[in-house]
């Protein structure tokens, strides 16, 4: 009997380590509910939500394979060990399968349940899933992980021009086993259900993230590079949630881009060439947790910057988590992270570089803020994203790259229509006024909106000031 361990993989087509096990022979499914590590890692209740709903889904996806899912608790991941090996002796498992996940405490998880199998003559596969390339195999030419994306593209772009990642085959479906599924619990114990219109926004199942992938890959992929900055346009896939949970795989994707676009990944339609770097900064942010383990740990990838005198402020730090700065863009992003799971990505990079930078509060205030409302939280794109715009991070921002709020809202919302669809009580003001109403109502501002918390030029010159402040950049 061979065991698939399914965990950010939920999904039957272009699945690594399901097509493997069962071509080794009758296969069962398992997945681990783990609330304890779950809440350890700041992990969404929408997202945790959008799992559950997805494992539903994928439960019927298998039974058309003849696999059974197994649902079986191991509350924080050091009882995994123990619910998989019992779980392997109830029914003569000799081989587990796995998709590889990232980040230190996965892959302590994995070396502690491989050598728990082995000792007992269980063996277990790790196979590549849910990155084009294995960290590792991407490297400078003195054998170090790279720490600026563009270097990393270029041996990328040159390793799809040798071989380009293939789409695993759909397995077929095995002989029924006497073995039934389980139910898969409706909620996880200490996360809150999410409201249904939330659960609206994002269906689960394989079939929602295709058909997404399809119409985005279609049409709206040769616009991406000029719509995808405009929070109020359709702009943007709306995949990464399907992508964290592995709904979807990168490999899928690519290959969509790849469909109408000749075959071409560094030329051609540039909305497609842009998406595809999309899928390579991904690619990049997963080698950093392996290349440079620290960031798994809550620390800077840049040493020196731990240095930054950050400003304990528990005011202002509520203010920009319940969207009240009295900054309409700032405001805006959040009351849609709040209420959606989701923030669009150009938005992600002004709320966090005004969160660093003009409030000089430390990133992992924001970043721990972020995983626990998102519905596509993931580690390495979380951090990574987090450190580039608090200039502490990888190919970072330089400490004197900060956003203006105001010049980005009226660049990437001009009309004020992402404004006034998240802050109804703006809707009097007109498009040149809505960015910034404290200018619009004289000495009093607007009824029912607050005054900016913060003078962003001041502010400016404040983070200049502790950036300026620290010792010369050490090598990562």
């Amino acid at each position: 009997m061979q065991l698939l361990w399914l965990r950010s993989d939920l999904r039957v087509h272009d699945n690594t380590a399901l097509t493997a096990a069962m071509e080794q022979g009758p296969t069962l499914a398992v997945f681990l509910i783990s609330p304890g590590q779950w809440l350890r890692h700041d992990d969404a209740a929408c997202k945790v939500d959008f799992w559950l709903r997805n494992l539903v889904e994928l439960e019927k996806a298998l039974g058309e394979l003849n696999v059974p899912l197994l649902i079986r608790e191991a509350d924080t991941w050091d009882k995994a060990p123990e619910v998989l090996l019992q779980l392997c002796s109830e029914h003569a498992v000799q081989c587990v399968h796995a998709n590889e996940e990232y980040g230190i405490n996965e892959s302590r998880r994995d070396q502690a349940v491989q050598q728990s199998l082995e000792s007992t003559g269980i063996r277990f596969h790790n196979h590549l899933d849910q990155l084009l390339f294995r960290p590792g195999s991407i490297l400078t030419r003195t054998g170090g992980y790279f720490q600026v994306f563009s270097q990393f593209r270029k041996v990328c772009y040159a390793r799809l021009h040798e071989a380009m990642p293939r789409l695993v085959r759909m397995p077929d479906a095995q002989q029924p086993l006497s073995i039934g599924s389980d139910a898969v619990p409706g909620q996880a114990e200490g996360f809150a259900t999410p409201s249904n219109t939330l659960r609206e926004l994002w269906p689960a199942g394989e079939h929602e993230a295709r058909q997404r992938l399809a119409e985005f890959s279609d049409e709206q992929i040769h616009y991406y590079q000029s719509e995808r900055d405009f929070p109020a346009k359709p702009g943007t896939s709306q995949l990464s949630p399907y992508l964290a949970a592995g709904v979807i795989s990168p490999r899928q994707c690519l290959h969509a881009a790849l469909m109408g676009n000749n075959g071409e990944f560094e030329t051609g339609n540039t909305g497609t060439v842009t998406w595809i770097n999309e899928l390579l900064w991904r690619e990049f942010y997963k080698h950093i947790l392996v290349g440079y383990p620290r960031v798994s740990r809550h620390r800077a990838f840049r040493p020196e910057t731990e240095a930054v005198k950050w400003r304990n402020a528990p005011d202002e730090l509520a203010a920009w988590q319940e969207a009240r700065t009295g900054l309409p863009i700032i405001d805006a992003a959040m009351r849609q992270l709040l209420e959606t799971g989701w923030m669009h990505n150009r938005l992600r990079m002004i709320v966090a570089m005004f969160l660093t930078k003009n409030l000089l509060i430390d990133w992992r205030e924001g970043e721990r803020f972020f995983m626990r409302h998102l519905i596509d939280g993931d580690l390495a794109a979380n951090n990574g994203g987090w450190q580039w715009s608090s200039s502490t991070g990888t190919d970072s921002a330089p400490y004197f790259r900060i956003f203006n709020p105001l010049a980005q809202s009226e660049k990437f919302d001009p009309e004020g229509r992402f404004l006034k669809h998240w802050l109804p009580e703006l809707n009097t003001l007109n498009k040149k006024e809505v960015h910034n109403p404290a200018l619009a109502g004289g000495l009093f501002g607007v009824a029912n909106y607050p005054s900016p918390i913060v003078d962003l030029g001041k502010s400016r010159a404040r983070a200049l000031a502790a950036f300026k402040a620290l010792p010369h950049r050490q090598p990562a």
